[in-house]
């Protein structure tokens, strides 16, 4: 098949999928709820009792700490995923001070069975997405599953305040690390051959430059939404750029993506981030989060 002939192809099956993509794009997002308060239950998980601990467990660490920690607990995020949703739900809320952006946000999506943490510059390198992935495996999802919500939840949070404090996390357990591996694992074979099939269609398209950049843009975010890590998706994504770029170029010659051919190779301004004391009056303080942090589902 000639690359024109791929062209007419993928020309002919976009016009076809237009439709479906236009009538996926008219479903409503998910509305963000307005922040009135440090926890917001959208589906009545929790007991007014256990609304109330929380919200003093966070008011009081705010006062001591700084940071803010917001808990939004809803039935589903769709049609967006988890992670999308809860960069939308940080740039209304602004979780955390100006300038210093130091705030998480905790999703729980009950009805997909997802939950995310979103994190603030500020603080990612106090709650890493390593981190954060393993007070989700460790700490939420297994109450979770347990039908526990308010104990994953409480348990989340006393995890991510005393890692915000300087507390260590102990070592992983055995279990979460073949629990990791199988993920990664599974993951991985189907990724690979994608990569295989894919990279070929798309070079012989669009050149091997844009084909390598498309490659590895696309398995990027596979990467970010089974895994959940950020950095992670930035790894993989420069890496099959760079083997979508280099596979294949005999005699170690590399691609000058910018002409000439081969050559052989040798934050927010808003106010005060807390008001009303441990009641209502609740508002974020205009930090912001930079896609850091991870998500879980159980």
């Amino acid at each position: 098949m000639t690359a024109n002939s791929l062209r007419g192809l993928l020309a002919t099956a976009a016009l076809l999928l237009a439709p479906l993509l236009a009538s996926e794009a008219a479903i409503a997002e998910v509305p963000v709820p307005a922040l009135t308060a440090r926890v917001t239950d959208l589906t009545e998980t929790l007991s007014n009792e256990q609304r109330s601990q929380l919200e003093s467990r966070l008011a009081q660490f705010e006062l001591q700490k700084g940071a803010q920690i917001g808990v939004l607990i809803l039935p589903t995020t769709k049609p967006e995923t988890i992670e999308q949703y809860a960069v939308r739900v940080q740039e209304e809320w602004q979780l955390g001070r100006a300038g210093v952006d130091d705030g998480v946000l905790l999703v729980v999506a009950k009805d997909d069975r997802t939950v995310r943490i979103e994190v603030g510059y500020g603080l990612e390198g106090a709650l890493p997405d390593a981190i954060a992935k393993r007070i989700i495996e460790e700490d939420i999802i297994p109450r979770f599953r347990d039908g526990d919500f308010y104990a994953g939840i409480s348990a989340g949070v006393t995890r991510m305040m005393g890692v915000i404090e300087g507390e260590p996390l102990p070592p992983p357990s055995r279990q979460s690390r073949v629990s990791r591996a199988r993920t990664n694992l599974d993951w991985l074979f189907p990724t690979f051959v994608l990569l295989l099939i894919g990279r070929q269609l798309l070079t012989a398209v669009f050149g091997r430059f844009v084909g390598a950049g498309l490659s590895g843009s696309i398995l990027g975010l596979i990467a970010w939404m089974v895994v959940g890590s950020l950095i992670a998706a930035l790894v993989v994504g420069v890496l099959v750029f760079l083997f979508s770029l280099f596979a294949g170029i005999p005699g170690g010659r590399f691609y000058r993506p910018w002409g000439g051919g081969w050559s052989s190779g040798r934050g927010s301004s808003r106010g005060g981030w807390f008001s009303g004391g441990f009641g209502g009056g609740f508002s974020g303080g205009g930090g912001f989060s930079g896609g850091g942090g991870a998500s879980g589902r159980w």
